[in-house]
């Protein structure tokens, strides 16, 4: 055993490389080198070309998207406050849209810019680009798959932000909430109600807008009025307390059309319903019929003429009290009533039996 361990021992101590296998090892290596450094020369310049003509291309192209966005910004301030500006959508509207937009076209810039001198420069260092990209597009079906919810959320805000569904400032329906639109986002829209809260509404869960500013909107008040009053009169009235609203301000600009009376909207048998319809401002609605219910009064007060309509538990109480029929209290007649009558009789509990009287005679 010690002669069969002893050249193994041998082998394992390193001999001296000699100077001829050295020299020979060296030269090897420099031939390779001289073969070689042309193409990894010439393989890193184009590396290098490669690389700063995307972070150029990226550059100029994000300079030019922000160039653009800030021209639309300067033309919707340009008409802020005017009446053009009245028709158009606000300028802090244009201007979170434009941002919007703006930031969704720098990222895909980035993205498709620096993808492809990714892609270019792996090829350029002779590595196959197949294995690569199919374990991408595996990686992608599942990410996309597992995060479903994400991607509809943002091409759902995309596409509202493209399409101006609705604004900053615009006060919205999204069926899953109301109320006025604060931010706009790629992939959540920020909504505060009529209490103050603050709703935050997936756009992918959004079936439906329906957008309460846009356009124009209708201010109506309904004035319910006695029916045995000149109708003729209170149209006067009407249609003279709105010229009036709409020569004051601020209510001239807010008002685009004139008040118009439409006429009966309901009559019952003690009172009439005139309706009062007016075309606003978008969002201004409600405070044009605020204002206009006061007038309304006001004038209508002065004129003599009152404004009837209680809720209908007042109604009931003052109908069982005062106007109620004083027979209505009465219990309709009964035949129990009558102690001759056979229902009477039949209901008469038979009378406990006498001690000492035979039963059956």
């Amino acid at each position: 055993m010690f002669w069969s361990a002893a050249p193994a021992a041998e082998d394992a101590t390193p001999r001296p490389v000699s100077l001829d296998e050295a020299q020979r090892t060296a030269n090897d290596a420099a031939g390779w080198v001289e073969e070689n450094w042309s193409v990894w020369l010439s393989n890193g310049l184009r590396i290098i070309l490669i690389v700063v003509i995307a972070v150029v291309m990226r550059s100029l192209i994000r300079r030019a998207i922000t160039k653009l966005i800030a021209r639309m910004n300067r033309t919707a301030s340009a008409v802020d406050g005017t009446a053009l500006g009245g028709l158009l959508v606000n300028a802090e509207r244009r201007r979170q849209r434009s941002e919007a937009i703006g930031s969704v076209l720098r990222s895909v810039a980035s993205f498709l810019i620096m993808g492809t001198a990714a892609l270019t420069v792996l090829s350029v260092l002779k590595i196959n680009l197949a294995p690569l990209l199919a374990s991408a597009g595996v990686a992608g079906v599942a990410i996309g798959f597992g995060a479903r919810n994400l991607v509809t959320d943002f091409l759902s805000g995309v596409f509202m932000i493209l399409e101006d569904q609705y604004g900053v400032g615009d006060t919205i329906d999204a069926g899953v909430a109301s109320g006025e639109v604060i931010e706009v986002g790629l992939r959540v829209t920020k909504l505060r109600g009529a209490d103050g809260e603050i709703w935050y509404v997936r756009n992918g869960e959004v079936k439906r807008i329906g957008n309460l500013s846009q356009g124009w909107a209708t201010a109506g008040v309904d004035v319910q009025v006695r029916a045995d009053e000149d109708l003729d009169r209170v149209r006067e009235i009407l249609t003279r307390t709105g010229e009036e609203m709409q020569k004051t301000e601020p209510w001239t600009e807010q008002l685009w059309e004139p008040v118009e009376v439409l006429g009966l909207s309901a009559t019952y048998l003690d009172s009439v319903v005139v309706r009062v319809s007016a075309k606003t401002m978008p969002g201004k609605a409600l405070g044009v019929e605020r204002e206009l219910r006061w007038r309304i009064k006001q004038a209508l007060d002065a004129e003599g003429i009152r404004i009837v309509g209680r809720p209908a538990e007042a109604n009931l109480e003052v109908g069982a009290t005062a106007g109620s029929d004083p027979m209505a209290a009465v219990a309709a007649p009964s035949a129990l009533a009558n102690p001759a009558s056979p229902q009477s009789q039949a209901t008469t509990p038979i009378p406990p039996a006498v001690p000492g009287t035979a039963l059956g005679k």
